[in-house]
């Protein structure tokens, strides 16, 4: 991993968190997923983050179809590494497996998500993700793999 540097601005987890919630550039699948960043933990590389279980998310059996939760797992992997390379890479997806382990109801309630950086090596990164519903039943897990890319266009 590019290690942050004494030029690169040290920032709490509380400070990342502001950060994410105030973003007004936030991409508009994360909007349409309903992204809320709820925790950040730079030390454990991880980050927590609510989902809307929207009905316009749902199959005819009232259940979110598994694209969306996909998507889902991916936003927060895909943040989690932001975080572990200290806000100087993004990166890209190149791979991810999905488990479902129950049924996501499209009820209007929020789901979690949660996802973490397991390995950080120079040209590939190693990610895992779950989402879990409001009662914390576990529906789905994903495990993948990014390419960490530089990314200066973040900071303010």
């Amino acid at each position: 991993m590019s290690e942050t540097t004494d030029k690169t601005p040290k920032r709490t987890d509380a400070e990342l968190l502001a950060r994410f919630r105030d973003s007004v550039s936030q991409p508009k699948g994360s909007v349409l997923l309903g992204f809320e960043m709820i925790s950040v933990d730079q030390a454990a590389k991880q980050v927590e983050a609510l989902f809307d279980a929207r009905e316009d998310f749902a199959n005819p059996m009232r259940q979110i179809q598994g694209g969306y939760l996909c998507a889902m797992l991916d936003d927060v992997m895909s943040v989690a590494c932001m975080i572990a390379s200290g806000m100087t890479h993004v990166a890209p997806t190149l791979e991810m497996k999905t488990s479902f382990m129950r049924p996501a109801l499209a009820n209007g309630a929020k789901l979690r998500g949660v996802g973490r950086v397991v390995k950080w090596g120079r040209t590939i990164a190693f990610t895992e993700g779950e989402i879990w519903d409001a009662d914390g039943k576990l529906l789905a897990k994903a495990s993948g793999t990014a390419m960490p890319t530089p990314f200066a266009n973040f900071k303010k």
